[in-house]
């Protein structure tokens, strides 16, 4: 099978026709082998009756839907799952994403050699309220991360099958799919300027408060990119410092009060000193640090699988 085509959504029954039948009309003029997985994150609407339509109608279509609403990244990573194409594709069910961008995605990954292309909704149709944060998100996380992408947040996505099969996408980790292939050892990530269409039907899913989340995910997946199997890395080398430097002023504290006992010259008590107890705090911290350094590095070799999400019904 070339593609496998993963539209995570919610409470979107008015565009699923419309998107099936335009990536069913692409996949035609191009002789493309493929599956569309719609997974249906608890839904209210009549989203899955949709889902059902449209699985009789093409035989390409398979749904899943989960009990309750999980979010964004646990609808791909089980789409990731049960996709069997050679090249996975992600894109909203919206219709903010064009399936015209179908073919060249496929090329950039069958042809180019890349691991994974990401979109690049390079003229957004959004409010400034939205385009200004967003370009300051961008730049922040292409200085965090070092990858070279222009839109984290775009939905429209490629990928090699192995690619998907290697990550874990958990959390509100959705944004960071490219730092979690390169961490994961694939470091052909290339962009490529898409379309983006105004939104049709309905209403957005996320407000301001993504933003803020998504700095939070930003700082969470820095740290588990370059800690998360080696938090003894971090910790323990703060809480090393910090007992040091708590540690020396205790020691120049003490030879300090002893060179004056020696020398019969007048010096307050040890404990009088405000440094005696921004030294104590000090190497409490560090110990602290570095017993956190200890817990961590048990809790990453015996941490079980964190994503069971309990799926309702399944075409």
């Amino acid at each position: 099978m070339n593609i496998s085509v993963v539209v995570p959504l919610f409470n979107e029954e008015e565009s699923l026709p419309e998107l099936v039948d335009w990536i069913n009309k692409v996949m035609y003029e191009n002789n493309f082998t493929y599956e569309v997985i719609l997974v249906d994150d608890g839904s209210n609407d009549k989203s899955w009756e949709e889902i059902e339509n449209l699985s009789e109608t093409y035989g390409s279509v398979r749904g899943i839907k989960f009990k309750r609403n999980y979010g964004k990244s646990a609808a791909l990573h089980t789409g990731f799952e049960a996709a069997e194409g050679d090249v996975v594709i992600t894109m909203d069910a919206d219709l903010q994403d064009s399936p015209d961008e179908i073919p060249g995605l496929f090329n950039m990954i069958m042809k180019e050699g890349y691991d994974m292309v990401s979109g690049w909704k390079k003229k957004r149709y959004d409010p400034i309220s939205k385009t200004i944060p967003s370009k300051f998100f961008n730049w922040t996380a292409r200085k965090a991360t070092k990858i070279k992408l222009h839109d984290f947040n775009c939905g429209l996505k490629a990928y090699k099958k192995d690619v998907v099969k290697s990550i874990e996408v958990y959390g509100e980790m959705h944004r960071y799919i490219p730092v979690l292939a390169k961490q994961a050892g694939f470091f052909k990530i290339g962009e490529k300027v898409v379309q983006h269409r105004a939104r049709k039907y309905g209403v957005t899913k996320f407000g301001l408060e993504r933003f803020i989340n998504g700095f939070l995910d930003l700082m969470s997946i820095v740290f588990i990119t370059r800690f998360g199997k080696k938090p003894m890395h971090l910790f323990g080398s703060l809480g090393t410092i910090m007992f040091f430097i708590g540690f020396v002023a205790i020691v120049w504290l003490g030879a300090h009060k002893l060179y004056c006992v020696f020398n019969s010259i007048p010096a307050r008590l040890v404990t009088d000193s405000p440094y005696f107890y921004i030294a104590l705090v000090s190497m409490i911290l560090g110990t602290q640090l570095f017993l956190t350094g200890f817990i961590g590095e048990l809790v990453s070799r015996s941490a079980a699988d964190r994503n069971t999400y309990l799926i309702d019904k399944e075409i």
